[in-house]
């Protein structure tokens, strides 16, 4: 693959946020599944943490009808702030202070839930000619670097579109889009097109499209161009599929543990996961479920 000698700098990130959550119900009937906590922080902030940890400026949060507290949870609470003041809770103010000024975010209404491409769409004007990453919520991913930021090198080294995937079962290949293409370098494969959702018989390979993007702004031309399919929704898919025969998409097999915290087994992993990295609930969240070892194995004897 020929590196692109006019890539421009990776500064702002797309994350939809105007999903139902119906997996979680029924607490998503009224809280937003990305305010959901991980141990302590809303998983919003999880992955607004990573973007600002690859270097990006700007977030772009796609919204929906009941999603206002997404977006307050990154504005200023002077009447919070004050009480922490008044009350001497100097660490508890700082914490809260420093997510009001983690990162530039600007908040877009996408007015009807018409599929992921239709979400990414909406940041058209405000992504303007710039390649950008989409950060999907449900996907929180712990590594080191961040995926983001293994995608931005990916991107900066090749100048082109990027997509990330992992390896899946047989059992979950039916759940995922998965790549068709080849394999060029280690971890790196040239894709030449992605089957949405195929049957383990139909399946071109085990790789899976998980939630990260990084990609051109042709994307939105191509995207405006999507004909909906039959439940009216326009697939981000069906455009990434156009993007991989006309220019060039990469799929990159990412260093990371991914959780899909849309899934209830997937949110109850993620906080074991990141709390037993807590610096506080780490050790005791770890003697709790040693303990719970033990007592299942004295109860199978």
């Amino acid at each position: 693959m020929v590196p692109n000698p006019e890539k421009k700098q990776v500064r702002k990130a797309v994350i939809p946020v105007a999903g139902f959550g119906t997996r979680l119900l029924p607490v998503t009937k009224s809280v937003p599944k990305e305010l959901l906590p991980v141990v302590d922080v809303p998983a919003i902030q999880v992955v607004v943490e990573e973007c600002v940890a690859a270097g990006i400026e700007e977030v772009i949060l796609i919204t929906g009808r009941g999603k206002g507290g997404v977006e307050d949870h990154f504005d200023y609470n002077f009447e919070l702030e004050n009480i922490l003041e008044v009350r001497g809770k100097i660490e508890e103010l700082e914490r809260v202070r420093s997510i009001s000024q983690m990162i530039r975010t600007i908040a877009i209404r996408q007015k009807k839930p018409l599929g992921l491409g239709h979400a990414i769409l909406c940041a058209r004007d405000v992504v303007g000619d710039e390649p950008f990453l989409v950060v999907l919520p449900d996907d929180l991913i712990g590594s080191n670097p961040p995926v983001t930021r293994q995608l931005i090198d990916v991107y900066e080294r090749y100048g082109q579109a990027v997509v990330s995937v992992m390896p899946v079962s047989d059992e979950e290949v039916s759940r995922y889009g998965i790549i068709t293409g080849e394999n060029w370098a280690p971890g790196l494969h040239r894709v030449r097109g992605i089957v949405e959702k195929p049957t383990v018989e139909l399946a071109p390979s085990n790789l899976a499209v998980i939630g990260r993007y990084l990609l051109p702004p042709v994307i939105f031309d191509m995207l405006a161009e999507v004909e909906p399919d039959a439940s009216g929704e326009i697939q981000l898919t069906d455009a990434l599929s156009r993007l991989s025969r006309e220019r060039a998409l990469v799929g990159y097999e990412f260093k990371g543990r991914r959780h899909d915290i849309g899934d209830k087994l997937g949110f109850l992993t993620a906080n074991i996961s990141y709390g037993l990295r807590h610096p506080e609930m780490g050790p005791r969240l770890l003697e709790y479920l040693r303990r719970k070892v033990r007592e299942a194995d004295e109860a199978g004897k």
